[in-house]
């Protein structure tokens, strides 16, 4: 176990060197310290908002396995739409850089994946609910039978 912690550790090292000798070395990347004040700010906003907030949500969904799986789904695919909603139209004269109604899109995923979400969780109750009424019955009808 050791050895393999120790594989992993030197890993990681290997690829951060390499991503920051990118990063000092790359002629597109014309102010490093910039980069790095944008990686600074993603790691506070990140720990110290979105963190909080999805442990928050995932708190209050305990026991609601279907609201817990979608807010998952919802922050997984936000963290990859939301810079896109962001930026639409904001093509700088490339109109193939962002040519979908982004926001439009996303909000129908919110709604589809909802519906969907809200659909399987009532299927899980109406499921439950049968098994329960089963039990009852046999439960009633065994000890009528007494």
């Amino acid at each position: 176990m050791r050895a393999l912690r120790g594989a992993l550790l030197l890993g990681g090292l290997a690829l951060l060197t390499c991503g920051l000798v990118g990063l000092l070395t790359d002629p597109y990347v014309t102010g490093p310290l910039g980069v790095l004040l944008w990686a600074a700010a993603l790691v506070v906003l990140h720990d110290g908002l979105w963190l909080p907030l999805v442990c928050a949500l995932g708190a209050a969904a305990t026991g609601r396995p279907v609201l817990r799986g979608w807010l998952v789904v919802v922050a997984a695919v936000g963290a990859v739409a939301v810079p896109a909603v962001l930026r639409a139209g904001d093509d700088h004269g490339n109109p193939t850089l962002l040519p979908l109604p982004y926001l439009r899109n996303w909000l129908l995923f919110l709604a589809v994946s909802a519906t969907a979400a809200a659909l399987t969780a009532a299927v899980r109750r109406a499921r439950r609910t049968g098994r329960a009424r089963r039990a009852g019955r046999t439960g009633r009808a065994g000890r009528a039978g007494r």
